[in-house]
């Protein structure tokens, strides 16, 4: 294999890097990840959802629950489609 092919052009990353920082700095959207560990600030919710999520993956042994037992677990935790007025 070539070895260009594995390594990546550093003027491109470079631009793309510089890229992206810009837009990070002029973003006014506070940024809700520690750069350190690259961990988010989950909400209330969001935790309640994830460890209930680890919870039926350890009952059940499936590591890749579908959408469908995805939401039998919200179904569980209480959440119901909100009724629209007709």
């Amino acid at each position: 294999m070539n070895s260009y092919l594995l390594a990546p052009c550093p003027i491109c990353c470079r631009k793309r890097r510089e890229k992206a920082a810009a837009a990070r700095r002029d973003s006014s959207k506070p940024r809700r990840i520690d750069p350190t560990t690259c961990e988010r600030d989950y909400t209330p919710a969001e935790f309640e959802f994830m460890t209930a999520m680890q919870r039926y993956k350890e009952r059940t042994g499936r590591l890749f629950p579908t959408w469908s037992e995805a939401l039998g677990v919200l179904i569980e935790l209480g959440y119901a489609k909100p009724k629209t007025a007709s």
